[in-house]
Formats: C-alpha cells, sequence, structure tokens
C-alpha cells in the first residue's frame, strides 16, 4: 500500500472502505488492520486466545463475504463486527459458562494467569473473583452479550442494538437486568437496602 492510499484508508469511515471494497476487494484489508485487535481481545477476554484467534480470523472472514449486505448509511462498522463476534462467539457457549463456572470454584490464588483471570482482574481488588464469574455464569446470553459489549467493547446501547439485531430499548432493559444480577452478587447488603 503506497503512503498516499494509506492516508486515504486512515481519513476513510468504514463505509467508504467497504462501498471500495465491493470494486477493490484488497481495500477490505484497511477494516481488518483498524479493528481487528479490538475484536482478537474481546473474543480473547470471553472464551481463550486459541478461540479467539479463531473468532477474530472468522468474523472477518463473514463480514468480508457478507460487505454486499452492510447499511452503507452507518459510517462505523464496529457494532457490525461485534455483532458477528458475538453470535461467533455464541457458538461456544458451553466452553465459555465451563470457564466461568471453574473460575467460580477456584480459589484467587490458585488461577494460573489466562484469560480468565484477565476477565475479572479488574474486579479483583474486593476478593470478589468467584462471585463474579459465577453471576456471569448464570446470565442468560442476552444479558451476557449486551453486558460486555457495553462493559469491554464500549458500545453504546444504539451500537450494541445494531450489533446484535435487536431495538435499543431491548439492549437497555437487558444491561439494567444484568447489572441488577452482577450487583447484587457482588453486593447483597446494598441489593437489600434497594428493596
Amino acid at each position: 500500500m503506497t503512503p498516499v492510499t494509506e492516508q486515504a484508508d486512515n481519513d476513510a469511515t468504514d463505509a467508504m472502505i467497504i462501498e471500495r471494497s465491493l470494486r477493490q476487494p484488497e481495500c477490505f484489508a484497511a477494516l481488518f488492520d483498524r479493528y481487528y485487535s479490538s475484536i482478537h481481545g474481546y473474543a480473547e477476554r470471553r472464551l481463550s486466545r486459541p478461540l479467539a484467534d479463531d473468532i477474530a480470523a472468522e468474523t472477518f472472514l463473514i463480514a468480508f463475504d457478507r460487505r454486499d449486505t452492510y447499511d452503507l448509511s452507518r459510517s462505523g462498522a464496529q457494532p457490525w463486527l461485534y455483532g458477528i463476534a458475538s453470535n461467533l462467539i455464541s457458538r461456544h457457549h458451553r466452553a465459555e459458562i465451563r470457564q466461568y463456572r471453574a473460575l467460580a470454584r477456584t480459589d484467587s490464588g490458585d488461577v494460573a494467569e489466562d484469560h480468565a483471570e484477565r476477565v475479572v482482574d479488574s474486579l479483583d481488588a474486593l476478593g470478589t473473583r468467584g462471585r463474579l464469574a459465577a453471576a456471569l455464569a448464570e446470565l442468560t446470553d442476552g444479558d451476557r452479550d449486551v453486558l460486555l459489549l457495553v462493559a469491554w467493547a464500549e458500545l453504546t446501547s444504539d451500537e450494541v442494538g445494531r450489533a446484535l439485531g435487536v431495538p435499543a430499548g431491548t439492549v437497555r432493559s437487558r444491561l439494567h437486568r444484568a447489572r441488577t444480577k452482577i450487583r447484587a452478587v457482588l453486593d447483597p447488603a446494598l441489593t437489600r437496602k434497594e428493596r
């Protein structure tokens, strides 16, 4: 890629890149370069590194194959890519739940440095690792997807709705339900006070 082409790709919206890739397929590489690491990181936090490698690669293969169906009125493709990744992750539901349940049973000192530890490191200060993992395992798939897309992918309710193909109101209610369940597990005394 020449410096001029690279600068044009840096300035182009995702929709512009996708539209250009319909005529020049190699242009899709700019979208890959923009989002691969964030999609991979999200998948790794949900599953494991080997599965994340596969999920991230397959996400971009599917996106490339379906780029002609992308709504070009949406300038940013990140929610679309996270939606594809979330659908692929859902195929590994049992593996994700097993990892959360194993983490819930494991003493925090016994856990090796792996994806499960990174999932809860930011919340570990209060010694809540096992309870948080158990709570994540108990959430419905839809509630878990919404919570983690907001928390880890930093998507808005509208973006999560587009990613998962549900109305933003549904996203907000799932997010509220998930946060309420997580809060109840992490601080039962707070939940009793709210009643």
